[in-house]
């Protein structure tokens, strides 16, 4: 599974945990269609990406215009931005891949207009 593939499944199983409120080591069991083949990059992408949740949502919060907040955005578009600043602060991947793959995701699964928002909060961090 390469590195997109990775991120995909990071997504469907964050927004999983979000939506559901489900432990997201059986999220990612279910996305993974009952393997247990995890590499570390896939964990760090999913367990990190919740044990770090709140301190996202707070930065996210800080990088978003006075009028919103993280709970007024979509369970999807919360699931991308945590998984990216999981990306971003915690693996050191490249920011401009991070933001890449970020649109990319958005551009699939969300609204029309959502990479337009997460390219915004990406690039501030």
């Amino acid at each position: 599974m390469n590195r997109h593939e990775q991120r995909v499944v990071a997504m469907q199983s964050v927004y999983q945990h979000l939506l559901l409120g489900k432990d997201i080591r059986k999220c990612v069991f279910d996305v993974m269609k009952g393997s247990n083949d995890i590499d570390g990059y896939l964990y760090s992408l999913t367990m990190g990406t919740i044990e770090n949740k709140e301190a996202f949502e707070q930065k996210i919060n800080e990088l978003l215009r006075d009028d919103w907040d993280f709970d007024r955005l979509s369970m999807l578009e919360q699931a991308i931005l945590l998984i990216s600043f999981q990306e971003i602060l915690a693996n050191d991947t490249p920011k401009a891949v991070v933001i890449n793959e970020a649109i990319t995701l958005a551009k699939k699964y969300c609204d029309d207009n959502s990479y337009k928002l997460l390219n915004g909060v990406l690039d501030q961090l």
